[in-house]
């Protein structure tokens, strides 16, 4: 950049000389004059920015200079709030910190010393957002909590779920219309896709049912291509199911009596009281659920009980960086298992306020 100034000043100059023979325009000098100051405020801008860098990564190496830390992974601000704007979370001097667009909370939940930071809806943003706080803070665990829609029967809004399994379910081999389960995938014998978690036919979701021929035919889940750090760089590995810590699952199955809120206002409360559950599986994707038979199929096929959106992403994210990991969710909605509209949008806030509750007591067990 400075090689680029001192060659335009050098134009500048030549510019003058040539002037003063008569063999240059006021106009070209102008030009000159122009691509200098350029130069000059992009050069301007540029140390600015470094300048900017330098002061984070200051700020950064001050944090990492107290820890580690529990990194609190959270998907949207109504979730987050409850956190934030209550009495449990105290924040550090040196909060916040604004990396790549996401704002880093530092500060202590139960004399605990943690990092908040909230992700934005569905995988990629909680993939990124994870692998930021891996990046640039020390980080010795991680706990996502938010609200889920629920596909468990057995189960009620309201209730926080931990399932000791996480899974991507929007990772799929879409089968090409007439092929079936006995048809190999485009690219199997590759190892890239497998038929080995199985499938949903479309046909069967027809309506009238008399019908089981679908031209969307089957679509096979897949398993997600992980790159651990305690592997070979470029050696890939396969993960569906990713378990949760097992130290952290066992403080969490210590804490199912906890009090959780059960009414919106003193007028209105849910059926049955909300409760802690240990479940067996949870399933993530960037789809938002609310559909009766794809809800059913999920837990029909795999036992799963809450369904969101960003949870399996975190969870890989903390197996590729060997971190260990817990996810809870409590339920808001039915996943489109009622009669009526969707229940999200009049439980969430309930479904929040006890997912920051069940939080406080995991950290304080901790």
């Amino acid at each position: 950049m400075c090689v680029g100034l001192h060659r335009q000043s050098k134009v500048l100059q030549r510019g003058v000389m040539h002037s003063r023979r008569g063999k240059f325009s006021s106009a070209a000098i102008t030009k000159s004059i122009f691509v200098s100051s350029v130069w000059v405020a992009i050069v301007a801008k540029m140390s600015a920015a470094a300048g900017g860098r330098t002061e984070i990564l200051q700020k950064v190496a001050r944090v990492n200079e107290k820890g580690p830390y529990i990194g609190i992974v959270v998907p949207n601000a109504f979730e987050m709030n409850p956190l934030l704007n209550g009495s449990i979370f105290a924040q550090s001097p040196l909060s916040p910190i604004d990396i790549s667009g996401r704002r880093f909370y530092i500060g202590e939940i139960e004399s605990k010393k943690v990092i908040v930071v909230m992700t934005g809806l569905a995988m990629l943003n909680a993939g990124i957002t994870t692998q930021l706080l891996f990046d640039y803070f020390d980080v010795s665990g991680v706990i996502h909590y938010g609200i889920a829609g629920n596909a468990n029967n057995n189960l009620n809004i309201g209730d926080i779920t931990i399932p000791k399994y996480w899974a991507h379910t929007g990772l799929w081999n879409w089968q090409r219309y007439g092929d079936g389960p006995d048809n190999e995938l485009a690219l199997e014998a590759n190892g890239d896709y497998t038929r080995d978690i199985g499938y949903i036919h479309f046909g069967d979701y027809n309506n009238p049912a008399s019908d089981r021929d679908n031209y969307l035919n089957n679509v096979w889940f897949q398993p997600e291509e992980v790159f651990p750090v305690t592997g070979t760089p470029e050696v890939r590995q396969h993960n569906f199911w990713v378990p949760v810590d097992g130290t952290y699952l066992e403080v969490a199955k210590k804490l199912e009596e906890i009090q959780l809120v059960s009414c919106l206002n003193s007028t209105f409360c849910l059926q049955q009281p909300s409760k802690v559950v240990i479940v067996e599986r949870g399933a993530s994707s960037s789809i938002f659920v609310d559909n009766a038979a794809y809800r059913d199929y999920l837990h029909n096929k795999f036992n799963v009980s809450p369904i969101d959106m960003e949870s399996a992403s975190v969870s890989l994210v903390c197996l590729t960086n060997n971190v260990p990991f817990i996810a809870f969710r409590s339920l808001s909605d039915l996943a489109g298992g009622s009669a009526t509209a969707n229940e999200a949008s009049i439980f969430a806030a309930l479904a929040a306020t006890n997912a920051v509750t069940f939080l406080k007591a995991f950290i304080n067990s901790l």
